[in-house]
């Protein structure tokens, strides 16, 4: 029997459907950046020629199939804009911390007991790195960042091994290594994928590589940067806990006097971030999703 024509069309119509919410679900599973910015560069296609096709083949419009395509690529560029803006500005009013207070962790989970894990923890020893402390922070009821602080043999390298639930309920890891050279200038080099969106003291040089997931590659970068900077580096003897909440203050500051975040006392008024901070927000979002690049300026 011979398919007739609508029939080949309502089949089209499913593969469509079936693909996109294939991808959806890729999207959500995922924990690697590069496997969720593929999944994404392909969602975006597909639903593009997707609904381009189905719009041609039914007639519902006369405009070329290259024009349809087109609307349909930037109607999503466009939607999914409005979406980040609406989450950005929900943030903004939300009482998330974007810059948490951290403390020890006393709980006994710092360490995921996964496979990859335990691989890492052995990584770390090899090279010779000691942990210093188990550190956390509580974003919400729910949702809780957690850190291991480990440092090299002479202390001129610290690395943050941050565990970060996601979507999914399968837990991501990204790293954040730095050194502190004798001028005071920082040395930071990290994959952490998330976005930031803010400012950083002119005395850091930081490096972001959210798409080098590796921790050898991370920690080779880092020691090469070390060798091109051209200054000696001091052992680093702050305390982890007191280190890092430091850190966080220093970087709210920062941003405050720089208009990325409003001062405390109007962020009721206004929320916590500003227009320009949200903008700033919104393209390192994008920049992540689709290209793997962050803003560090």
């Amino acid at each position: 029997m011979t398919p007739t024509p609508s029939s080949i069309y309502i089949w089209h119509l499913v593969f469509v459907v079936a693909v996109i919410l294939l991808l959806l679900y890729l999207d959500r599973m995922s924990t690697s950046p590069i496997l969720a910015i593929a999944n994404r560069w392909v969602r975006w296609f597909s639903c593009s020629f997707g609904i381009s096709y189905l719009a041609f083949i039914f007639e519902w419009s006369a405009r070329p199939f290259w024009v349809l395509v087109l609307s349909a690529f930037l109607s999503w560029f466009l939607l999914e804009t409005i979406y980040n803006w609406i989450a950005i500005s929900a943030l903004s009013r939300s009482p998330v911390p974007l810059f948490p207070k951290f403390e020890i962790n006393r709980s006994g989970d710092e360490w995921p007991a996964q496979r990859r894990f335990i691989g890492l923890r052995e990584w770390l020893r090899r090279e010779g790195f000691e942990r210093l402390a188990a550190i956390r922070a509580e974003i919400i009821d729910t949702v809780v960042l957690r850190l291991s602080v480990y440092q090299n043999s002479d202390g001129t390298i610290r690395m943050q091994v941050m565990f970060l639930p996601h979507r999914s309920g399968r837990m991501s890891v990204c790293f954040i290594i730095f050194s502190q050279a004798r001028d005071g200038s920082r040395l930071v080099t990290d994959n952490y994928f998330l976005p930031y969106g803010g400012f950083y003291p002119e005395n850091w040089s930081v490096e972001r590589k959210p798409l080098i997931i590796s921790p050898e590659r991370l920690l080779d970068r880092h020691r090469a940067r070390m060798a091109r900077f051209g200054l000696p580096f001091d052992a680093l003897d702050d305390d982890p806990l007191t280190e890092l909440n430091d850190q966080q203050r220093i970087l709210e500051r920062i941003n405050v006097d720089l208009g990325f975040l409003f001062p405390r006392h109007l962020h009721e008024e206004h929320g916590k971030i500003t227009q320009q901070g949200r903008y700033r927000f919104w393209k390192e979002l994008w920049l992540l999703n689709y290209f793997g690049c962050p803003i560090v300026k």
